[in-house]
């Protein structure tokens, strides 16, 4: 390719493109617009014309999948109100799955489909979590889009299991975690049509601190020779 004629680009305009930036981007906005500012080629036109072209492309193709979807709308409700949880994680997931849930006996059947059951295995006596399934790639990917959302959710249930599970496996693991615990929690709202209850913050915290008084107590019997058996009372079972 010979050289080309370049034009300037019209003064201010670089502030005028920074001023689109969104999100966390806002907050570099003069280096945003020294960045903008310099001169722009035929090609370049060319090139940013086709982008945004297909950019267009892909937005009108999203619109005419989601009015295929647009029927489950209740169902798509019925998962928004997960933690992370978006409109369009809940179309990937019902065009994905489906919405009939008696093909997967359990929702560890779904995960195992899905390839979110984190493989395992053993070393020097010790379990260790290992790669997981292959499964698919779409549904994966909008999983664990929503696991890095409810994550950032503060006091709620997955948030507390991706902290509980980061500090001891590491972001990438807790991630998998929390979208294989999504996907469980999708296989139940789908079967029993009932919204998502969280569980809270404090739900790994009670559950340890009330276990830990369990088997304190358990120990304590024992090291008087009495042989313990716990069974749950009949208005806790």
């Amino acid at each position: 390719m010979g050289c080309r004629p370049v034009t300037s680009v019209t003064p201010g305009a670089g502030a005028v493109l920074a001023a689109l930036a969104r999100g966390r981007l806002r907050a570099k906005l003069p280096a945003l617009r020294e960045a903008l500012e310099g001169r722009v080629a035929r090609h370049h036109r060319l090139l940013v014309t086709e982008l945004l072209a297909h950019i267009d492309y892909l937005d009108e193709a999203i619109e005419r999948l989601s009015g295929e979807v647009a029927p489950f709308s209740p169902l798509l409700a019925l998962l928004m109100t997960i933690p992370g949880v978006d409109r369009r994680t809940a179309e990937v997931i019902v065009a994905k799955i489906g919405t009939d849930m008696s093909r997967f006996p359990t929702a560890g059947h779904l995960a195992s489909w899905a390839g979110l059951c984190p493989g395992t295995g053993e070393s020097a006596g010790k379990h260790r979590w290992g790669a997981t399934r292959k499964g698919s790639k779409w549904l994966r990917t909008a999983l664990v889009q929503a696991a890095n959302a409810a994550a950032r959710t503060k006091g709620s249930y997955l948030a507390a299991h991706y902290a509980r599970i980061k500090g001891r496996r590491g972001h990438k693991q807790a991630i998998v975690a929390v979208a294989h615990s999504i996907l469980v929690i999708v296989w139940h709202l789908l079967t029993t049509g009932q919204s998502y209850s969280d569980l809270g913050a404090d739900y790994f915290l009670e559950r340890q601190t009330s276990q830990a008084y369990k088997h304190r107590l358990v120990r304590q019997l024992e090291r008087t020779g009495h042989k313990v058996t716990l069974e749950p009372a009949d208005d806790a079972a």
